[in-house]
């Protein structure tokens, strides 16, 4: 079995049109979230979405990366220190 880590990423979308690529992203990696949640913040006209994901290192980094290539996106990522 693959080693896998725990990790968070936190995903700020500045512009709507984004989130239709976002949603495919999530879409292709769903096998390795946890869960998600979304909270859009009308005052600042954008969103933040968290995904915990469960994953190899290379599928984390993929992952963050495809979202911070999306314009309007930022992206960043914590992992849990868990025991192996």
């Amino acid at each position: 079995m693959e080693k896998t880590r725990v990790a968070l990423i936190g995903v700020i979308v500045g512009d709507a049109a984004a989130v239709e690529r976002i949603n495919d992203i999530f879409h292709e990696y769903r096998r390795y979230i946890i869960g998600r949640l979304g909270i859009p913040y009308k005052e600042r006209d954008i969103s933040i979405i968290s995904i915990t994901v469960d994953a190899p290192q290379a599928v984390i980094s993929a992952i963050s990366g495809k979202l911070g290539m999306i314009d309007h996106v930022s992206s960043k990522t914590i992992y849990a220190k868990v025991p192996e």
